[in-house]
């Protein structure tokens, strides 16, 4: 497996620089070195649909994300600091819209101090995650609860690598679902961008041995080899680069595929000439004024300056929109989406830890809600971006999924944190997503079951009991928003239509030697 990550030190744009760029690409770019797969069937890459994934590591607390506040057993003595209160104003159990809590200018942003009013008649939302209800409310954010995969496991490696490789409990396959379906695409021997991530090394989820998928650890620092930013350097870059293409290589020294490589590097040159990745460049904004505020923000919080209403209100802290540890992540939120919106690339994405909260949780404040916090506005920013800003991809066209290896503990523990345990939660938005509440409430095809005895202690008496698989998410979403074929899904996902196995594509119980506790999911729920 080969991969990219670049820490450098000037400007992705300067005109050498991009010949830094193609020299990197030229020796990584997404060829495959054993199988050269034509094109066969399916339409991924080729019907405009694209997918930014989201890696929330660490191991999400989806009882305190999408808080099920009408169960009896969600209460302050399971939960005696981290329980996310009613409002005694609101009825939950009404339906309809989610509630969207506005602060106004002279308040904090996250001033409402209660779960908002999801609008299933069971459940609410944390109210660091505000800014997810203009997204829920036109239809395009799904919330899936209850989501895991049988034989759970509790170690972070094992059960990240798991979501990843798409095979739970097996350790031995070391390649992604997300690197399978580039491989099925078939456009990895064509395309020099088809699977980009934006993090501090390649992710399991495109890594493979059969084409080397690319990593930007700072998509804005490059260094060209000491070659100059001036008009001699970039006419001896171009000059070496130009004079490299038709080089003899020998048949046994892969000829083809190292001239396909020269192709694909000279092809996407002018592409990435024209992203800009800098600070300066980050120049997107709503298009509305938040909070009752006097101007929009932006939707990239990278600086202090950027970030929700500071600037606007006297540098005021308070009107936040996320935390300030929060930079670096929305730097590579903001470069995922760049490459999905001005590329050929397919699918692009990136992570943030910091899940892992067995200490000091916190309830409506703290670590997690800052964490939260993170993750609303960041997609509430990319449905905006990809509205306001499409270029060569539109909100229509894309989807975002979140991804987490597991959920916690019910009952938090003595150190005010909660433990490794089971199901979680998933979001999934996007223009054409079905939006709604999955897997949330005692009126889903699969029960919410309330109380002590209920869904929130269906394992072992401490964990919440899976509904859904997410390999179920994954695969609809690869199938019926990238343009896979079912064949193709039985590929990239082992077993997906075996029925007598784990019943992804259209549910029914799991027994063993599977799952030992006979667990009935959903399969497929129908989100695209």
């Amino acid at each position: 497996m080969q991969h990219l990550n670049i820490i450098t030190r000037r400007g992705f744009l300067d005109r050498s620089f991009k010949t830094g760029l193609g020299v990197a690409l030229s020796t990584l770019v997404d060829i495959p070195f054993v199988v050269k797969k034509a094109l066969a069937e399916g339409n991924i890459g080729l019907n405009g649909k694209k997918l930014l994934f989201i890696f929330l590591r660490g191991g999400v607390d989806g009882l305190n994300t999408v808080v099920p506040v009408l169960d009896s057993a969600y209460n302050a003595t399971n939960r005696p600091t981290l329980l996310i209160p009613q409002d005694v104003g609101t009825n939950y159990s009404d339906t309809g819209a989610c509630d969207f809590p506005v602060s106004g200018v002279g308040t904090a942003t996250f001033s409402y101090l209660n779960a908002i009013r999801l609008g299933n008649g069971f459940s609410g939302l944390h109210p660091a995650m505000k800014f997810l209800a203009p997204v829920y409310n036109a239809g395009q954010l799904a919330f899936i609860h209850r989501v895991g995969y049988p034989k759970q496991s509790r170690s972070h490696f094992d059960s990240q690598a798991y979501w990843e490789n798409g095979l739970p409990n097996n350790k031995t396959t070391r390649e992604g679902i997300f690197y399978r379906t580039i491989i099925e695409s078939g456009l990895a021997e064509r395309s020099p961008l088809t699977g980009v991530s934006f993090q501090s090394a390649l992710p399991l989820l495109l890594r493979g041995s059969n084409a080397a998928m690319t990593n930007l650890s700072d998509p804005t620092r490059y260094d060209l080899m000491g070659v100059p930013n001036n008009t001699a350097g970039n006419l001896k870059a171009d000059t070496a680069l130009i004079n490299s293409i038709p080089h003899p290589f020998p048949a046994k020294r892969n000829r083809d595929l190292l001239q396909l490589q020269y192709e694909n590097l000279t092809s996407t040159l002018s592409i990435f000439a024209g992203i800009d990745f800098s600070e300066n460049g980050n120049t997107f904004v709503d298009d509305t004024n938040s909070d009752g505020g006097t101007a929009p923000y932006h939707l990239f919080p990278t600086t202090q300056s950027k970030n929700g209403g500071y600037a606007l209100y006297g540098n005021n802290t308070g009107k936040y929109v996320v935390d300030s540890g929060a930079y670096s992540f929305f730097k590579n939120l903001k470069a995922a989406a760049l490459v999905l919106n001005k590329t050929d690339a397919v699918i692009a994405g990136t992570e943030f830890s910091g899940f892992d909260t067995h200490n000091a949780q916190g309830g409506v404040t703290g670590a997690h809600a800052n964490l939260l916090q993170r993750v609303g506005w960041g997609i509430y920013a990319l449905q905006k971006y990809f509205t306001n800003y499409a270029d060569k991809v539109s909100w229509n066209n894309v989807v975002v999924v979140t991804l987490t290896e597991f959920g916690r503990t019910t009952v938090q523990n003595a150190n005010g944190g909660t433990d490794h345990a089971e199901a979680g939660v998933m979001m999934v938005a996007g223009g054409s997503v079905k939006g709604g509440a999955y897997g949330c409430g005692p009126s889903d095809p699969i029960p919410w079951i309330p109380g002590s005895a209920g869904s929130m202690f269906g394992i072992s008496n401490r964990y919440l009991k899976r509904v859904i698989d997410y390999r179920s998410v994954l695969g609809e979403i690869i199938r019926d928003h990238l343009g896979a074929t079912q064949g193709q899904i039985n590929r990239i996902i082992p077993g997906y239509s075996q029925e007598s196995a784990e019943h992804l594509q259209f549910g029914g119980t799991v027994t063993a030697p599977l799952d030992s506790q006979n667990t009935q999911i959903l399969g497929e729920i129908g989100i695209i």
